[in-house]
């Protein structure tokens, strides 16, 4: 059966021209700036690939830091943020939301160990300020909770440039289909899994920095979103058995 427009399980990029021929361009650090106004996959693993989002705690972290990061200015860091009074807290809170942002929020997924998100660029080095901080948060709260030091991620992240509405469509997909191609959860399940953006996508649920209004226009509605997710399931689940039989 001959499956159009595939996307590379391997680096999560847009369709190949020669079959199994990776041509795009994966940049491992940001050395040159991503462009205000586009739109970046970007990823990233952590060190010896051991889990740094085992339980539900970790990654209820990991996306309070994405909300609170993606503002300009932050006073605190969220660790100072997250001990104030309750009182205290609101009030610099709605300070914050009055901020512009570095960033729009437009996919995230978290699996055991890595992390996919795809964003939108609103000022100059704005996705390399967010990971900048997102990143060396998460690490100090991943270090001090199991007790250890040094690096949690890889590499400071990858990124690779969304360039056309096909395109995003084929990553988003990759990206929400993540749980299920590594079997933390059946197709059946996939919408209830906590840690992806899919739920906000079918309307199981809201969150108020995540940007849907993108991706959601390139489909005349939920439904044919959601055909279009689940149509290569069981294609990209042989796909990441078959890089982990052969490259591994």
């Amino acid at each position: 059966m001959s499956v159009p427009h595939q996307v590379c399980a391997v680096c999560a990029g847009y369709r190949h021209t020669t079959p199994g021929v990776c041509n795009i361009r994966v940049m491992p650090y940001r050395f040159e700036p991503c462009v205000t106004g586009e739109i970046y996959h970007i990823f990233n693993r952590s060190v010896g690939k051991n889990p740094i989002f085992s339980d539900s705690a970790y990654c209820h972290r990991f996306l309070e830091l994405l909300s609170y990061y993606r503002f300009e200015r932050p006073s605190h860091k969220f660790s100072v943020y997250n001990r104030l009074p309750f009182a205290a807290k609101q009030e610099y809170l709605v300070r914050l939301q009055s901020q512009p942002t570095l960033i729009d929020i437009l996919i995230y997924c978290l699996m055991p160990n890595h992390f996919h998100l795809i964003v939108r660029q609103k000022r100059d080095n704005g996705i390399r300020e967010f990971a900048t901080r997102l990143q060396n948060g998460y690490a100090k709260y991943f270090n001090v909770k199991t007790n250890r030091y040094g690096a949690v991620f890889q590499a400071m992240f990858k990124s690779v440039r969304i360039e056309t509405d096909e395109q995003i469509q084929h990553v988003a997909r990759y990206i929400h289909l993540n749980p299920h191609t590594a079997t933390l959860t059946s197709l059946s399940e996939l919408e209830s899994y906590p840690w992806s953006s899919l739920q906000e996508y079918t309307g199981k649920r809201k969150t108020d920095w995540l940007e849907t209004a993108t991706l959601s226009a390139l489909y005349k509605t939920t439904e044919a979103l959601k055909k279009f997710t689940y149509d290569q399931a069981d294609y990209q689940r042989l796909l990441f058995i078959e890089s982990h039989l052969y490259h591994e």
